[in-house]
Order: structure tokens, then C-alpha cells, then sequence
């Protein structure tokens, strides 16, 4: 670990004990005012760390807006977790489950093919939003104002031929996603794979994470994928039941 690093985690630790001035810390962390100072500046920039009017240090509002992400998507994770088994073991396929964290859709859990052949994606990795099935299904979910600024920021990369690479394309596609319950991905992320994903909604009903499956093309062509969307929406169901 780097030495900025360890100290600015060393910060928040002696902070979730209660409040410190700057002179608290430097003694506490064994180093110059400056050092502590830089360190905090930063954080305070960040919202990690907030100052009061008297000057004393505190944990910020980020933190607890991670701390809520990271809640939910451990409940979400352990709530799908025997679902996400059975939908593997049935299929035989990938299977995915993302989630919101800080901005991005995050891959929170994958179960393997028991095929031979394997995708790139990675636990804790971002998922594309304009070219896999479950960044669709939680870029859909959101808010117009959110989704249109989600929309103008995306890097509309193209991954493969069938990637689409513009926005106005894309909200045609999230509309057909809203009417329709469920995303597809035709080989736009990986060339040879196909995917569909489905939502996975709290009591709410607020969507609060994706589940998909994805499939090699040497294995299943798209329509035969598709005969599997009532097994993938019956787990989506099943988890959004368990979740409440």
C-alpha cells in the first residue's frame, strides 16, 4: 500500500471515532501538519472528509452514500445468490448480477458457463452502459433528467460492429427496454456473444439491480437465447420477491 494512501485510510478510521482537529491527527498519524493537511484537503475536496466552522475534521457525506451502495448491494447479492445458482445450473450459461455503484453499473456477482468457453467480464469491473444487457436495464430505470445526462456522457466505444455508438439510438433502444421489461445485447460488447438481461426491483419498485445471461453464439444462435428469457424473468422475479 502506498504511504498517501495508508495514511488518508488511517484519517477515516481515527474520524469514524469522532471528530479531530488537525493538530489531533498529525499526532495521531506521527506526521508534519502539512503532510495531514494535504492529505485532507484532498479528501474534503472529495467529500470524504468535512470541516466545520471551528476547523475540526469529520467523516463526509461520500462516505455515506457508499455505505448505502455498499448495503444494498450486499443484500442484493446474498438475496440472489441461491437464485443465481439455479438459473446457472439450469441453463448451463453465464450469469450475471450489476448493480449502481457511485455512477457506474458494476458487475456484483458472475457464475461461469459450464462450458469451456468464458466472457471477459469481472466481478467489481463496470459493465458498458450502452452495450450490455444489464447496463440497459439499469440505465433504463433512471430518472429522465439522470438518464439524459447519463446519455450526453457516455464513451460510446465501439466494441464490435454492432455496438451502438450514438445517443439518440440508444434511447430509442432504453424505450423498448421501459415498454418491454427486459434488455438484449447482440454481440455489440463481445463479437460472439449474445445476452439478455432482466430487472431485479425492491418493494418499491424500484429497480436496484440487473440480472442476464449470456451466451457464446457457437452455442445458442440469439433466437435460441431468447427461448430462454422466461427462465432469466422468473429468476429476476424471484429474487425481486426475496428482496422484499
Amino acid at each position: 500500500m502506498s504511504q498517501s494512501l495508508g495514511r488518508a485510510l488511517q484519517i477515516l478510521a481515527n474520524l469514524g471515532e469522532g471528530e479531530r482537529s488537525l493538530d489531533q491527527l498529525a499526532t495521531e498519524l506521527g506526521v508534519h501538519k502539512t503532510t495531514v493537511l494535504r492529505l485532507l484537503r484532498t479528501m474534503e475536496a472529495e467529500r470524504f472528509v468535512r470541516r466545520d466552522a471551528a476547523h475540526r475534521y469529520r467523516l463526509g457525506s461520500r462516505l455515506f452514500a457508499l455505505a448505502d451502495v455498499a448495503r444494498e448491494q450486499h443484500v442484493v447479492r446474498d438475496v440472489a445468490a441461491p437464485h443465481l445458482r439455479e438459473l446457472n445450473q439450469k441453463t448451463g450459461q453465464t450469469v450475471h448480477l450489476a448493480a449502481w455503484d457511485n455512477g457506474e453499473v458494476v458487475y456484483i456477482d458472475k457464475l461461469d458457463s459450464v462450458r469451456s468457453v468464458r466472457m471477459y467480464s469481472q466481478v467489481g469491473v463496470p459493465a458498458a452502459l450502452h452495450c450490455t444487457a444489464v447496463g440497459k436495464v439499469l440505465l433504463a430505470a433512471q430518472p429522465e433528467r439522470q438518464r439524459e445526462a447519463l446519455l450526453a456522457s457516455i464513451d460510446y466505444h465501439a466494441y464490435t460492429p454492432h455496438t451502438i455508438t450514438d445517443p439518440d439510438t440508444l434511447r430509442d433502444e432504453l424505450d423498448q427496454v421501459r415498454a418491454r421489461g427486459w434488455a438484449q445485447d447482440r454481440a455489440e460488447h463481445e463479437s460472439f456473444m449474445n445476452c439478455i438481461g432482466a430487472p431485479v426491483n425492491d418493494h418499491d419498485g424500484r429497480i436496484v439491480g440487473a440480472v442476464s445471461l449470456s451466451v457464446p453464439d457457437v452455442l445458442l444462435n440469439y433466437d435460441q437465447v431468447l427461448e430462454l428469457l422466461p427462465d432469466l424473468l422468473a429468476t429476476a422475479t424471484a429474487i425481486s420477491a426475496d428482496y422484499n
